[in-house]
């Protein structure tokens, strides 16, 4: 049995489709099973409400009077693109303002407007013949915009890895604060709920096909940016009017540490005209597998720490090697839950009806990574090999000596095996001599929770320790701990440097 969308679509203006949201169709397909459903339920509505940082607006201002060609623009002191035209500009929502002392940026201004406030425009130019005006400041509500289009280069992702962190420090992320050795995890998508899941083979869900956009019927553009979908992780590229969007659906927030970002509401609706669409949108939570990731390791390609199902990690904890950690959302699944309840009580009113794909998304794309011309410097190509070291058990007056005759203040301490188990500078040995003698030897003074580097570290990366931890020189080792060189500060003074000069 197949059903045509012409046929579900003329129960939608009847009255008499079946709707249901993607939550209530695993139950339905237990109840009834493939066939019965497909009888049964016409329409999946599905939803997501989460941060999408890839999100902003195109607007239209209209023409001053004598006109501006606008170069430079900024809304609440946000500042908008505008090599556009005369007077449009885009808008994004992770742009921040230049000047204000709290964390504002687009995404609010975007809010402030759905909300119908005010918001004050700046523009300059240098002036032409046919555009004399040279700059303009005024506040404008949504409705005075000729033009207001919000057009998301990429949202709803699929789904999307989770996030932990192994190191011994907070650490201030996109995915939230993640607390130091793996204290929390951190996740966002709706599960079942989200729109990517219930169609993961992009057979209804794409270029043309009507959707609810934070309040408003959007339509989607076709794949989103990073578009990943053989790998699971695809996305969408979105518009619609913001005249029409509500403020319950579009919320700025602000990540701690991070930056700006805008939460949106978004729901696509899935019509059901086969048993393999009731199949897809029949995914409960524990079929939806994800990793968690160490974003202590600062790098593209980070390590899994465990590999767990949507269920696991709405369940308030995972384990990760054999400890329980908590884990808390970062999108909002009442949020979630709301977008597709609102999505089916229009359909159900008759105020939306359903369109199949203009132009299909590839659901076995996969993104790739940026393609570097210039190789990135890496630790080994500006350390220091010649390395003064000094044991542990020998005495200070030694240290001090070695850090005199070295030209050096930071002498790693090894063990007896070789290995590194602490640092010593000069002015942990200035200490020591105020101490009046009392501390003899080295481990006495040592620091022994040492920064450290490998000699494949990007210098970035390395440079970034020496700022965050407030130090000057980062020992680097091997693969046993063993100290293979040293990176200070002047090393990398010398590098950037020459950067700044090419």
């Amino acid at each position: 049995m197949e059903k045509s969308l012409d046929l579900i679509n003329a129960r939608i203006r009847d009255g008499s489709a079946r709707v249901v949201t993607a939550d209530e169709m695993p139950g339905i397909v237990d109840e009834l099973g493939e066939e019965g459903a497909l009888a049964e339920v016409d329409v999946v509505t599905t939803g997501t409400f989460g941060a999408m940082c890839s999100s902003g607006a195109f607007f239209n201002f209209g023409h001053a009077d004598p006109p501006i060609r606008m170069e430079h623009v900024w809304l609440n002191d946000v500042e908008a693109y505008a090599g556009i035209a005369a007077v449009d500009a885009y808008l994004g929502a992770t742009q921040e303002a230049v000047s204000r002392d709290q964390v504002y940026g687009g995404a609010h201004v975007l809010e402030e407007l759905v909300a119908g406030g005010t918001v004050e425009l700046r523009a300059t130019s240098h002036g032409t013949d046919c555009y004399p005006r040279r700059s303009i400041t005024t506040e404008l509500l949504l409705e005075d915009m000729n033009q207001a289009i919000m057009v998301n280069p990429r949202n709803s992702y699929q789904r999307y890895n989770a996030a932990s962190n192994t190191t011994d420090r907070t650490l201030n992320t996109y995915m939230g604060t993640l607390l130091p050795r793996c204290g929390n995890v951190s996740y966002s998508g709706a599960g079942t709920l989200s729109p990517l899941v219930n169609d993961p083979e992009f057979r209804v869900i794409g270029s043309g096909v009507p959707i609810f956009l934070a309040g408003a019927e959007g339509m989607i553009v076709g794949e989103g940016t990073q578009h990943s979908a053989g790998g699971g992780f695809g996305t969408l590229m979105v518009t619609g009017d913001m005249k029409q969007m509500h403020q319950e659906f579009l919320r700025a927030a602000v990540m701690n540490g991070y930056g700006v970002t805008l939460y949106l509401g978004v729901g696509v609706p899935i019509p059901v005209l086969d048993t393999g669409i009731v199949r897809s949108t029949a995914v409960r939570d524990e079929d939806i597998l994800t990793e968690i990731i160490d974003y202590g390791t600062p790098r593209r390609d980070r390590p899994s720490l465990a590999r767990v199902s949507y269920a696991d990690l709405k369940s308030g904890s995972v384990e990760i090697d054999g400890e329980t950690v908590r884990t808390s959302p970062l999108s909002s699944y009442r949020g979630a839950r709301a977008v597709a309840q609102e999505l089916k009580a229009r359909i159900e009113a008759g105020k939306m009806e359903l369109a199949l794909p203009t132009r299909r998304i590839d659901p076995t794309k996969r993104g790739r990574p940026m393609r570097e011309t210039a190789v990135t410097p890496r630790v080994r190509d500006i350390m220091n090999r010649q390395v003064i070291s000094i044991t542990e058990d020998e005495e200070i007056r030694v240290a001090a000596k070695r850090l005199l005759r070295g030209e050096t203040n930071h002498l790693p301490v090894l063990d007896g095996n070789g290995t590194l188990v602490g640092i010593i500078t000069t002015y942990d040995v200035s200490k020591a001599v105020v101490n009046d003698g009392r501390l003899r030897q080295v481990r006495d003074i040592m620091t022994r929770n040492v920064i450290k580097t490998i000699p494949d570290e990007p210098v970035d990366i390395a440079a970034q320790k020496l700022e965050q931890n407030n130090i000057s020189a980062l020992p680097v080792v091997d693969a046993t701990n063993r100290v293979v060189g040293i990176l200070s500060a002047i090393d990398l003074g010398k590098l950037f440097g020459g950067r700044r000069r090419q």
